[in-house]
């Protein structure tokens, strides 16, 4: 990809705090829900509860569908992602705190949170393996596709 789309693919992860997230249910049908997130470039990382629907159905597969839009007014001022990407629950110590570091960054108010809850939290990684980059600044509909 490009520097300048890698630009504006990280402009909009950095002036959003929320995606949507759509797994698949073990029936085969989608869930989207809204999660906070954090990136490290364009890997994205979520928690959740770790017994929770989301990541029951990443468990039992992994694709993953999300949509990032920053705030706008009028529809020609759109600017948002949408991607099909690979998500896995983080287990490595190093990475958990990187992610909780972000995390504290972006979201102050999870200091408050004990190590209990900790506990009973999964974090997972996002890897995107397309994207498309929504900019309705160019015309309504306008649409760069990056796959990875």
């Amino acid at each position: 990809m490009d520097s300048a789309t890698n630009d504006k693919i990280l402009a909009i992860l950095g002036g959003a705090s929320e995606m949507t997230l759509a797994t698949v249910r073990p029936d085969g049908f989608p869930q989207a829900t809204t999660v906070s997130f954090v990136h490290d470039g364009v890997t994205l990382y979520f928690g959740t509860a770790a017994d929770s629907q989301k990541a029951r159905n990443i468990a039992l597969n992994d694709k993953v569908s999300l949509t990032v839009t920053l705030p706008y007014d009028r529809t020609e001022e759109i600017l948002a992602l949408s991607m099909g990407a690979r998500a896995k629950r983080v287990s490595d110590r190093a990475e958990i705190a990187k992610v909780g570091q972000l995390m504290l960054s972006r979201f102050p108010e999870g200091a408050d949170f004990g190590p209990d809850e900790a506990d009973t939290i999964a974090i997972f990684a996002i890897s995107p393996v397309v994207i498309s980059l929504l900019d309705y600044r160019h015309g309504i509909g306008h649409t760069e596709l990056v796959t990875l």
